[in-house]
């Protein structure tokens, strides 16, 4: 994880232009980080400071890199690759991931997945605490959550209302959930339920549609027709449609372009980004990418999160 993380961190200080000359086309004046907008400052970024975070690596072209944490040793280390490279980084917590972090001993019954709350709790108030500290801007992050974990995500989100009311941030700046293998129309509909809350306490919405090739969590696509692990442009656009008529909203989509899970030969994964045709939102609101394609310049900075899975396109809007 150090290597990957230092790679990773590396890339992205370097394309973000925050510590290294890069002739960038940047904007804002940098009252915290000369080659940065205004808002973002050292600590966990919350609502606009997201956004603008975001916008900043989509206009700039540089991925920010984002690693999954199992203890406050790991979440230390990434700190400390930051603040090396003086770079924005993701902090994640998966369910699994969550659940080593409050320890074993703790049950996680189907109904509460009490474990893995008090887990994905813990890990954020400990990277809350200590990145102002590191003087690097963090996207606290919770990772891919499927249907049978809303227990988990509900825990999480209880957390951030709570948060929200007392200090007026939500706990974690984003949350992920991922009910691609839910149809369509339902994965939709409880995505958008959920934003109607977390925009209430700007936290951000990153959701995800499509298949992915491959096996991962016991879910195996490896026989899949090709065609179908590329987003259409249509199913973008009645998730921009949808969660257009939430007030507030900020979200990203995580949109399948021939990714796959799992360890290949090199070559034996072709991605055609351009195959998904991904429309222009029609919103008011800014389009962002979360991650690039890796096809972009920054495809270390991609690639460093995990070797053995490919990066999905995402669209703020």
């Amino acid at each position: 994880m150090r290597i990957l993380g230092v790679l990773a961190l590396a890339a992205a200080a370097e394309a973000a232009g925050m510590g290294m000359g890069s002739n960038l086309n940047l904007r804002g004046g940098g009252k915290h980080f000369p080659k940065m907008p205004d808002s973002i400052r050292p600590g966990v970024l919350y609502g606009q400071e997201v956004r603008d975070l975001l916008n900043h690596a989509k206009e700039n072209g540089y991925a920010i890199p984002a690693v999954n944490c199992v203890t406050s040793s790991s979440v230390n280390t990434v700190l400390e690759a930051a603040k090396k490279f003086n770079s924005p980084v993701m902090i994640q917590f998966s369910n699994g991931g969550a659940q080593f972090y409050a320890g074993k001993t703790i049950d996680s019954p189907k109904d509460t997945l009490k474990g893995c709350v008090l887990g994905s709790i813990a890990g954020a108030l400990h990277v809350k605490q200590m990145a102002e500290h590191y003087g690097v801007p963090v996207l606290l992050h919770s990772d891919h959550c499927a249907k049978k974990l809303l227990p988990w995500f509900d825990g999480m989100l209880e957390a951030d209302e709570k948060h929200f009311k007392e200090h007026g941030t939500p706990l974690f700046s984003s949350h992920m959930l991922d009910l691609s293998e839910e149809p369509h129309d339902e994965n939709i509909k409880i995505c958008a339920k959920y934003l109607e809350r977390m925009a209430k306490i700007d936290c951000l919405l990153e959701m995800e549609i499509g298949i992915t090739g491959g096996e991962e969590d016991g879910v195996n696509n490896e026989n899949v027709n090709p065609k179908d692990l590329y987003s259409k442009p249509e199913e973008v656009m009645q998730v921009v449609e949808a969660f257009n008529k939430v007030p507030n909203a900020m979200y990203t989509i995580a949109a399948a372009f021939g990714n796959v899970h799992g360890v290949y030969k090199a070559g034996n994964v072709k991605l055609s980004p351009r195959s998904s045709a991904m429309p222009r939102p029609t919103s008011r609101r800014s389009s962002t990418a979360r991650r690039t394609s890796p096809s972009s310049s920054s495809s270390t900075a991609a690639r460093a999160r995990r070797r053995t899975r490919s990066r999905r396109l995402s669209r703020t809007v």
